[in-house]
């Protein structure tokens, strides 16, 4: 079972690789001359699936009734290099992130990030991330809607770590809701130091929006103890597998 699993992460990586080269210029085509943003997000939706496939990785989700048509930040637990391209798919079709700055030097991956709207947070630096949660604030207000991963690293035992604040204090000054998410499965992917993805299921469960109109930046920690005790509730309601 290792050797096939060996074999497939091996031709997962040669034709994700393979699709990025050709993808991210034409991104960026579709991004900086057509300024065509939808032709991006279906090159990223395409490439998503494409990479989820070839691994394996199968999905169920739950309660996207509890989507709102207007602009969210949907706030995610994470435990898995899994979790971000099962949850670009199933959140929204237009999905934006706040992602870590690091990601950003990643040759052409920061370049297509930028155009498409994600927002990178310097978390070392108070000043540059209050600039960027200002920045996705805005695009809150435009009607964009964010994923954030509030425990800022992906959690090694699935018990979740504290949350932290900017994506709060964007959700606050924006006022749109915060959508919990809960999702499941994805860390028996890949076990700790290993390249090797193994085929699994995996589970989103997401809750009902928790309003934020009216509340200030004094209200912050109070958000973020209910968003988390809701996230907390939906990854004990178990697996939408069955």
């Amino acid at each position: 079972m290792t050797a096939v699993a060996a074999v497939r992460s091996l031709i997962a990586y040669v034709v994700i690789l393979a699709y990025i080269a050709v993808a991210a210029p034409l991104a960026l085509f579709c991004g900086v001359v057509l300024k065509w943003k939808t032709g991006m997000w279906l090159l990223g939706h395409t490439g998503a699936r494409m990479a989820l496939a070839l691994a394996g990785i199968r999905y169920r989700v739950s309660g996207q009734e509890n989507v709102p048509g207007t602009a969210v930040v949907f706030c995610s637990n994470h435990e898995s290099n899994v979790d971000p391209p099962v949850l670009f798919e199933v959140l929204h079709r237009r999905l934006h992130v706040l992602y870590k700055a690091e990601l950003h030097k990643f040759p052409i991956m920061g370049t297509v990030f930028d155009i498409g709207g994600f927002v990178p947070i310097e978390r070392t630096d108070r000043e540059s991330a209050m600039r960027s949660i200002a920045i996705g604030a805005e695009s809150l207000k435009a009607g964009n809607s964010f994923l954030i991963f509030p425990e800022g690293t992906r959690s090694r035992t699935g018990d979740l770590l504290p949350f932290k604040k900017g994506g709060f204090i964007m959700a606050i000054e924006a006022q749109v809701p915060v959508v919990p998410v809960a999702i499941s499965g994805g860390r028996a992917a890949m076990r700790k130091g290993s390249p090797i993805v193994r085929p699994v299921h995996v589970s989103v469960r997401i809750g009902r929006p928790v309003p934020t109109q009216g509340l200030t930046l004094d209200d912050r920690d109070t958000l973020i103890v209910q968003v988390r005790e809701e996230v907390r509730k939906l990854l004990h309601e178990g697996s939408v597998w069955t």
